[in-house]
């Protein structure tokens, strides 16, 4: 069944905007009485019906809804330090939203080769993506934030900073990370972590970790985090 993203409602009924419309009954050639499935990011999943095919927006009145639909029992946020080339970037949110992430949070570091990030672009990736694998939840993506202020927030108490090993000793993430649980895991840039920024991350309670023998990208380690933890909690 097809998947649609709306948060425009007037009683019984979602409104779907022009672009989804447009796609509804030109791309799909979907027509009024025909069977649609709505997510608006509460974690509810909407069956509708088409009741309204005039104009720009298309109307679909709910018929049932699945509340908590694939609901998790872990959360995870990462925040990681942009990549150049926002190819790359915005290719980390579209898995890591299939992976069933929670929160992003773009991290300025001392290395980092982006420091400004368009969360509106990024949020129609998100979308996209939640229509895709079928996620009733939307991720929360964070304005960029520099290093050091990261850690005024309230974080989980499950915090990993994966950095490679030159700054000291690191553990294999799959083996300290506890499936059903909340958890931060900061991933740097190409350049890697400064060794202050590791120091200030252990002093704030971050334990060290690897995820692995191989050097990867920044972008793949992000997927490579989601998926372990994905895995891990299946």
């Amino acid at each position: 069944m097809h998947i649609f993203y709306s948060t425009e409602t007037d009683n019984n009924t979602f409104i779907l905007n022009e672009e989804e419309s447009r796609h509804l009954s030109r791309v799909l050639r979907l027509k009024e009485g025909d069977n649609v499935q709505i997510i608006n990011g509460s974690g509810t999943l909407y069956e509708g019906r088409i009741t309204d095919l005039t104009g720009k927006q298309a109307k679909v009145e709910i018929v049932n809804k699945v509340k908590d639909y694939n609901c998790k029992n872990y959360y995870l946020h990462i925040a990681i330090a942009p990549t150049k080339s926002m190819d790359r970037f915005e290719w980390f949110v579209e898995k890591s939203v299939e992976f069933g992430i929670d929160e992003i949070t773009p991290l300025v570091c001392d290395h980092s080769e982006r420091r400004i990030i368009k969360t509106e672009r990024v949020k129609k990736i998100i979308i996209s993506a939640m229509k895709q694998s079928v996620k009733a939840k939307e991720p929360v993506i964070n304005p960029a934030v520099e290093f050091g202020n990261f850690f005024t927030r309230d974080l989980p108490q499950n915090r990993f900073i994966a950095h490679c090993s030159i700054y000291g000793n690191t553990y294999g993430l799959n083996n300290v990370y506890k499936p059903g649980t909340d958890t931060i895991i900061l991933i740097g840039p190409e350049g890697d972590f400064s060794s202050a920024e590791v120091t200030v991350a252990e002093q704030h309670n971050f334990i060290p970790v690897n995820l692995g023998k191989s050097r990867l990208r920044t972008e793949t380690a992000g997927v490579a985090v989601c998926s372990l933890i994905y895995f891990q909690n299946q």
